[in-house]
């Protein structure tokens, strides 16, 4: 049997197993309850509807840009022309470079969380896909992180752009802030979020697009969110 600590023992006793309660209450309590020594990440998980009535399951994959940040810290890699690679430098990005940051991926030294490419280095990094693409870092257009427009991509996933998808059974998970954002904040990144992804359900999905919704933290435990 497995040996509960004190700390979860306490944290169970605030479980609302069963129960859905009202966002705002949901977020005060989730903050309540982060009592470790780092700044928790306040995360949402979301049961969605990939039915459609024609055709196969819909699946998503889109960004949302949070108007309070994430509070993650991306550390964002540059790949773009040699004489571009001063603009990323002042843009404010962790890695930049050309071919010789091409020889690195290849290499699978990937100290980033994030690649942008310009759209002139990409028919040099498609062979590479087979290493970017399994760890979520093959760059792409819809995603933002394809552009030619280097300042703007990194200072969107430095101050709050997020990448959401879902998995084959319907489930999507983001982290929506820290435990020392207010709960103001993270009320208005969480109905900023629900809201984005409702705008991505397609006419032939009939119904509720998201089935439930659920908010907890790092070390804690999960509430269900009444009011979608």
């Amino acid at each position: 049997m497995k040996k509960r600590s004190k700390r979860y023992k306490s944290i169970l006793k605030s479980s609302q197993k069963g129960k859905k309660i009202e966002i705002k209450e949901t977020l005060e309590l989730v903050k309540k309850n982060s009592t470790t020594k780092f700044d928790e990440s306040i995360d949402v998980s979301l049961r969605i509807n990939l039915k459609q009535s024609k055709g196969g399951d819909f699946s998503l994959r889109t960004t949302v840009n949070l108007p309070n940040g994430s509070g993650k810290k991306n550390t964002i890699a540059v790949l773009c022309e040699p004489d571009k690679v001063n603009e990323a430098k002042k843009a404010g990005a962790d890695v930049f470079g050309s071919d010789d940051l091409l020889e690195k991926i290849a290499a699978g030294k990937l100290n980033f969380s994030k690649l942008i490419c310009t759209t002139g280095m990409m028919g040099k990094i498609g062979k590479h896909g087979k290493v970017l693409g399994p760890k979520g870092l093959m760059p792409n257009p819809k995603l933002g992180t394809v552009t030619n427009d280097i300042n703007k991509a990194v200072n969107d996933f430095k101050t709050g752009l997020i990448e959401i998808r879902n998995d084959k059974d319907g489930n999507l998970c983001s982290t929506i802030g820290r435990r020392s954002f207010t709960t103001e904040k993270l009320l208005e990144n969480y109905k900023y979020f629900i809201e984005s992804v409702k705008k991505e359900k397609p006419e032939t999905i009939k119904g509720e697009f998201i089935k439930s919704a659920f908010i907890t933290s790092t070390m804690g435990i999960s509430y269900k969110v009444g009011a979608k």
